[in-house]
């Protein structure tokens, strides 16, 4: 046979009870064909009882699983083998009280969070739709409402004239048919969601190196406020313009095209697994940024799918919906082909998306060493930024400018900080720092350890 073993095809000896497992895990994942009679490495070997399984394992199968398989006789090489066709199930099949799932050639039992997941999906629940548990008085936030109210008024004219802050969320089906708020009624709409998802924050930091963190921020509250305040911080904090010459003629360019970040981030905060303890993490560096968070993406979309037009299958579907509501987000499974799109158009890669061991990535690179000779970092300061296009140029050399930048974004940088930034040695960075005080660019205030710097004004 020109059969080998995958996600569809399982190769058996002989027939064993214990199998039945293999069955579940077909029924439960896209369905697949048992041949019974069949080595490991595809020899036919036959059985000899083919006729008699014929007749008994239906009903064997039937009682101990709950479904009815095809099981049908083929004769291969003269051999007879034995050919179980499983269909995939709209219910969890069980065997024995556990659950399992092919995955490549594997079967896989289903055990925690992996099961309740599993279990939800096929009831046709996501988890933002639970009530939460336990029980708690829903404290509602009246900014996002009238922020909700603003955004969605295109896509739900209704929703400017409401009054009512529970009449609005129960239309949104927010609450449960018991009038208990969902997970996602919590996440959207409550004042503090954290006092009970605590691990419902986004977490930025700037990074030098994996292991060398240098700022960080932690965006809180509901979900909506998190989507309106993030790219925001990314923007006047952690991202600076890109400021090059053409001529005479002064330039910036934003490193990331913002509408690609906006569409990274919510996705992020969409399709995330908030039944865990981890945070979404955004790292920035000199010329990449990443995106993490826990959760994998649906059977039905590949990671080579994200590169054309595909299903949306939102992981949280009430989340996702309110979102679509307030003009966050399309539903037509473009977004991601949108973001390719913008970045290619802005000269750099089109965003890398990575799963590994159920955590999702996406990575942007910025080649900024490759855009122009000139290019110069942002602001020092406000004041700065505008003495450093008329004097500061002919006063420090480039390397001097990185340090400028640097402890003004991060006063209390280290010097073994900055010349990692540098790529030189700390005795060079040091002979820097002190041409700068010696400019009267910079002065030390407080002491080495628990000090910082300041930008003085440059004549």
């Amino acid at each position: 046979m020109n059969i080998i073993e995958n996600q569809h095809t399982e190769f058996k000896l002989h027939w064993k009870e214990d199998f039945l497992k293999q069955v579940s895990a077909f029924a439960n994942s896209e369905g697949g064909v048992i041949y019974v009679g069949i080595a490991d490495n595809g020899e036919i070997v036959g059985v000899e009882n083919a006729q008699k399984l014929l007749e008994t394992l239906p009903n064997s199968i039937n009682n101990k699983t709950g479904i009815i398989p095809n099981v049908t006789i083929e004769k291969k090489s003269t051999k007879e083998i034995l050919k179980i066709n499983v269909k995939p199930s709209s219910v969890p099949i069980s065997y024995n009280g556990k659950y399992y799932l092919r995955s490549g050639s594997v079967c896989l039992e289903l055990e925690g969070k992996n099961l309740s997941n599993f279990l939800l999906k096929k009831s046709g629940i996501t988890w933002d739709m639970l009530a939460t548990y336990p029980k708690w008085e829903f404290e509602p936030d009246n900014e996002a409402f009238e922020l909700f109210k603003r955004l969605s008024y295109d896509r739900l004219p209704y929703a400017k004239d409401e009054r009512d802050v529970f009449s609005l969320i129960k239309k949104l089906n927010l609450f449960t048919t018991d009038l208990q708020p969902t997970n996602a009624a919590i996440l959207l709409f409550d004042k503090n969601p954290q006092r009970f998802f605590s691990q419902a924050v986004v977490k930025i930091g700037r990074f030098i190196s994996d292991s060398k963190i240098i700022s960080t921020d932690i965006v809180d509250g509901n979900l909506l406020r998190q989507a309106e305040n993030i790219l925001d911080i990314l923007k006047t904090k952690y991202l600076a313009n890109q400021i090059y010459y053409e001529g005479i003629h002064r330039r910036e360019k934003f490193p990331y095209p913002l509408s690609a970040l906006r569409e990274a981030i919510l996705n992020a905060i969409i399709h995330r697994d908030y039944n865990t303890t981890s945070a979404v993490l955004i790292k920035v560096y000199n010329n990449r940024l990443s995106i993490m968070n826990e959760g994998k993406f649906p059977p039905e979309v590949k990671i080579e799918d994200l590169q054309r037009e595909h299903l949306s299958v939102p992981h949280n579907r009430l989340i996702a919906d309110v979102f679509y509501k307030a003009g966050f987000i399309e539903s037509w499974g473009r977004g991601t082909v949108q973001m390719a799109e913008d970045c290619i158009a802005a000269g750099i890669p089109a965003p890398e998306h990575i799963e590994n061991n159920g955590v999702v990535r996406i990575l942007f690179e910025c080649e900024t060493d490759k855009m122009s000779e000139n290019i110069q970092e942002k602001k020092v300061t406000e004041k700065v930024t505008e003495k450093v296009t008329e004097k500061v140029t002919e006063k420090v050399t480039e390397n001097q400018m990185i340090i400028l930048k640097n402890m003004s974004d991060f006063p209390s940088i280290s010097a073994e900080t900055l010349s990692s930034v540098l790529g030189i040695s700390l005795r060079k960075t040091k002979e820097n720092i002190s041409k700068l005080k010696a400019k009267g660019m910079i002065e030390r205030v407080g002491a080495s350890k628990g000090g910082y710097w300041k930008i003085t004004k440059i004549k």
